[in-house]
């Protein structure tokens, strides 16, 4: 499978799409200025306790407290709560080879035995706010790299169940204890596999460096306050992603492309060239097809092949989806063979919308009835084996009788939601083409303010009437009549009406409609 990122760089986030074989399967947006994002660490204050959920509420600085179950302080949350106190009075160094360690909690025990409303705590972000949610946090820290996680507080050494292959997980174990800090236990990733002793050397070295920074900002910082931030949204994506399958990078700003390049150097020497920058005037997810992808992927139907379709609706408990077979010929033996092809069909674009949306928790798929079990076992088998790649944890249940498949996949991110729909251009006006009048009379003004150069990024129906046939003298009339050099780009992003203009600078200029 060809895997390529495309990233998209905006003021203060870069929107990153991950295209497989071409076809758009997953799509983050990445804000450099985001708090509370999964893996940022934080002081917390314990604000209260909630007994009869075996919870407490923390305050970490967002506007509704983090949730904090029992089963989600880790066992070793008394360490923390030594080690916190002795930093912030000066007496711990980052160095705990000779910290003592204190006693496990007990898996069953209840809250009020470890924490007391007005305590401090270190806790990291495990769910991000989602709806009218705040975070749900976690005191089980851990710092993640590239090919390990260091656990303090443990001296535990263990391998990704992922890593089926005995000996090779046997020498990632081995490898592990040999390098493994005293204070520390280690978590070898699944991206371990194959990896040399001086790899793991590098990515532990990056990580301890990173605990030192946590603690130097828990000695100076007061509750409640960040500790340790991910590293840059991009290249933490690029950590969990990253693999030889890739192919391209592209990315449209220089200095996210260089701080990209940098990270792949540091990880991946030989693959450093597979960064690339683009410096095109046509927009990068247009160039490259994303926002297509981006427009017909995300609306409440979504075509397949040969005319089947599904419907996706998200309702407050869950979200459902429904496999139509639309006007597909039966091109089966039967009608079971039929329904177990469309079937076939629907799993794989099912898959690739669940990532895509980042859908979670309960979703309910109904499939088109098979009678046969052999052909639900299929089906089920196939779902299986094409969500493997999907990184989020779920659980997929066999077909029920009725054909409906039950989904559980984890959700730590709010789902991505990109509306698609716009009202009809005819309501908005007597015609639709008369917002080529608009246009000019905006191309008017823009001239009149000095502008020499102007770039013009419209709907493709209005990049075609204005460009193409008949009508392509528009542009040259256009460009002739305001004394502008002037090019016309198609936007599939755009909607009917919704007209931008640009300077060679691609600094927005002028009146914009939308």
């Amino acid at each position: 499978m060809r895997n390529e990122l495309i990233i998209h760089s905006r003021e203060n986030e870069a929107v990153i799409a991950l295209l497989q074989d071409g076809k758009l399967t997953e799509l983050h947006t990445e804000r450099d200025d985001a708090r509370f994002s999964v893996g940022d660490i934080y002081i917390g204050r314990v604000r209260k306790l909630a007994k009869g959920l075996n919870a407490a509420f923390v305050d970490v600085g967002y506007e509704k407290d983090a949730f904090l179950h029992y089963h989600d302080l880790g066992p070793q949350v008394k360490s923390w709560h030594s080690f916190m106190k002795r930093t912030q009075t000066g007496k711990q160094h980052s160095n705990i080879t000779n910290f003592q360690f204190q006693p496990l909690i007990d898996k069953n025990g209840s809250i009020d035995e470890v924490l007391k409303p007005g305590q401090n705590i270190v806790v990291q972000i495990a769910k991000e706010p989602i709806s009218t949610k705040g975070p749900r946090i976690t005191s089980e820290i851990s710092l993640a790299g590239r090919f390990i996680v260091l656990v303090p507080f443990t001296s535990r050494v263990s391998v990704s169940q992922k890593i089926r292959d005995r000996k090779e997980k046997d020498r990632l174990k081995k490898l592990a204890i040999n390098i493994l800090p005293k204070g520390f236990g280690l978590i070898v990733r699944t991206v371990a596999e194959g990896r040399t002793t001086a790899e793991l050397e590098a990515d532990l070295k990056s990580l301890l460096k990173k605990w030192r920074t946590m603690h130097r900002q828990i000695k100076r910082q007061k509750a409640p306050a960040r500790a340790l931030s991910e590293m840059d949204r991009a290249s933490a994506f690029l950590r969990d992603v990253f693999n030889d399958t890739y192919e391209r990078i592209i990315v449209d700003d220089k200095d996210l492309h260089d701080e990209i390049r940098e990270y792949i150097e540091s990880i991946a020497p030989d693959r450093v060239e597979i960064v690339k920058y683009f410096g095109g005037k046509t927009p990068i997810f247009q160039h490259f097809g994303v926002d297509r992808q981006i427009k017909s992927g995300f609306g409440r139907s979504v075509s397949m092949t040969k005319g089947t379709y599904l419907i996706i609706e998200h309702t407050e408990a869950m979200h459902v989806i429904d496999v139509n077979s639309g006007n597909r010929s039966n091109q089966g033996d039967s009608q079971e063979d039929n329904a177990l092809a469309v079937n076939l069909i629907a799993a794989e674009e099912i898959a690739r919308q669940l990532r895509l949306r980042d859908m979670g928790g309960i979703i309910v798929i109904d499939f088109i009835d098979m009678h046969k079990g052999e052909n639900r076992k299929i089906l089920h088998e196939k779902m299986k084996e094409i969500m493997k790649s999907d990184r989020a944890k779920h659980k997929i249940l066999p077909p029920s009788r009725f054909g409906l498949v039950e989904i559980t996949r984890q959700r730590v991110r709010p789902e991505m939601n990109i509306p698609t729909r716009e009202e009809d251009p005819d309501s908005l006006v007597e015609a639709p083409i008369l917002v080529v009048d608009d246009i000019a009379h905006a191309l008017q003004r823009v001239a009149n303010d000095g502008a020499k150069q102007v770039f013009l990024h419209v709907h493709p129906f209005i990049h075609a009437y204005i460009t193409k046939g008949i009508w392509s003298s528009i542009r040259r009339k256009w460009a002739k009549q305001y004394k502008v050099k002037l090019q016309v780009i198609p936007r599939d992003a755009y909607k009917t009406l919704e007209y931008h203009f640009f300077n060679e600078k691609d600094e927005e200029i002028g009146q914009k409609k939308g």
